[in-house]
């Protein structure tokens, strides 16, 4: 149940005279804000975060919404709310999914450009004190800054160091293209038929990350911005479906649902597996003793033009409301500034977002005792955005596109029918 503003004055006045407090501000500066966030796990970090963000702002509060399932689930709600105009003040979308938010709220004035905040604490020297180009680019469409970049994250692998060296291999020398991932993991599955070669979990992943990524790090594109149709319709899209199919066929992989590959891997029945940064601690938990974990950096076909699609959401500001949106402005700066990140990366093993989390108050003790997080930031300089498809489909289009791909990986079709098939479907639902 969302409260009144009269029920959390009413709160919050009781709560202070029960703690015996004084306050300089009166009832009616405390500014409450509305903020929700998707993935209910990243309460984790979220919850603490604005405990310490209240303490020393005590005339804002956050009041969290229920966190939605996952970036589509959110990216619905926040449509459905702009319709009845019940709108979060604050709302942290999926970087894929921003361009759509922003393309839906802005002709309406119900997202806020940050340009003018920006401006205000310093403009360029700002940006450039704390955020890289490719971290600010996240939050950005149509040339303006909407979000500040919160969490970031690029696909790494999980090793099996053990049977990587079994293979041959050299797990802290992993391959650096796909074709020498799959000789590796075909090497790897000929040690016993029971265990995979590898895991590359595109045919069940929630979203379309891994899909970019196969084409990103051939240096290809998404949408050909001239167009706004496929840009893989060439070689590029034929090259992805050809590697997913032959991770199967050459690689030894099972072909599961994310969650099932990685309980598969922690077992030790998978040479190495494709995944976020964010499940580091999640796969050590899984992993235990069985065997020695290392993560390494993904693979790019085109090292000079190739890149990673960055996963992960910005902040962005949805209330019109002068003093509401000074109010979100102050917890963006505090969410994407050092200290927190410092906090999020901790917990989550994602990128650090702000350039001086890195530093030696912050994150660089612990990456020298985790180097698996660690991997992830090596990758940094190759991230590009999470791109979006024109239209406002994108959650369609990628479910049409993985139960496409799905069938490839199986062998039902070949990739060149396939990807006819993914272009045609694309193209329609982008129309």
């Amino acid at each position: 149940m969302t409260l009144t503003r009269r029920t959390a004055m009413r709160g919050l006045v009781f709560g202070l005279a029960m703690a015996g407090l004084s306050s300089t501000a009166s009832a009616s500066d405390e500014i409450t804000l509305n903020v929700l966030y998707n993935l209910p796990g990243f309460t984790k970090f979220h919850q603490p975060l604005a405990d310490t963000f209240m303490k020393n702002n005590p005339t804002i509060k956050i009041n969290f919404l229920a966190p939605a399932t996952g970036y589509n689930d959110g990216q619905q709600q926040v449509l459905r709310a702009a319709v009845t105009g019940n709108l979060p003040d604050v709302y942290f979308s999926g970087y894929n999914l921003t361009a759509e938010l922003v393309h839906t709220l802005a002709p309406r004035n119900q997202i806020t450009d940050l340009g003018p905040f920006i401006e205000a604490e310093g403009g360029a020297a700002f940006l450039d004190k704390n955020y890289s180009p490719k971290m600010s680019a996240l939050g950005q469409v149509d040339g303006k800054q909407y979000g500040l970049p919160v969490n970031a994250s690029s696909p790494i692998m999980y090793v099996n160091a053990d049977l990587v060296r079994k293979a041959g291999g050299d797990p802290d020398n992993m391959p650096k293209t796909f074709e020498e991932v799959i000789a590796l993991a075909a090497k790897i599955h000929a040690l016993d038929p029971k265990i995979a070669g590898m895991g590359y979990d595109i045919n069940g992943w929630p979203d379309d990350w891994l899909w970019q990524s196969l084409i990103f790090q051939q240096g290809g594109q998404l949408v050909d911005p001239a167009t706004k149709t496929v840009a893989f319709d060439n070689e590029t899209g034929l090259n992805a479906l050809k590697l997913a199919r032959r991770f199967v066929t050459d690689g030894g992989q099972t072909l599961l649902d994310w969650d099932q590959s990685r309980q598969q891997f922690g077992a030790g029945l998978t040479g190495f597996i494709f995944s976020t940064p964010a499940h580091v601690q999640t796969i050590e938990g899984l992993v235990g003793d069985r065997f020695e974990l290392k993560t390494a950096t993904f693979p790019l076909d085109n090292a000079e033009k190739g890149g990673v699609p960055t996963g992960g959401n910005s902040a962005v500001i949805l209330t019109q409301d002068k003093a509401r949106q000074d109010a979100a402005w102050k917890y963006l700066k505090w969410i994407t500034g050092p200290e927190a990140q410092n906090l999020i990366v901790r917990i989550t093993g994602y990128l650090p977002t702000n350039k001086l989390a890195t530093g030696p108050d912050y994150l660089a003790p612990y990456y020298i005792e985790h180097p698996n997080v660690k991997t992830a930031s090596l990758q940094a300089d190759r991230s590009l955005p999470w791109a979006g498809y024109p239209g406002g489909d994108s959650v369609r289009i990628w479910r049409t596109q993985r139960d496409i791909i799905g069938t490839v990986m199986r062998g039902d079709i070949t990739p060149e029918e396939g990807l006819s098939q993914i272009v045609a479907q694309t193209n329609g639902l982008m129309n």
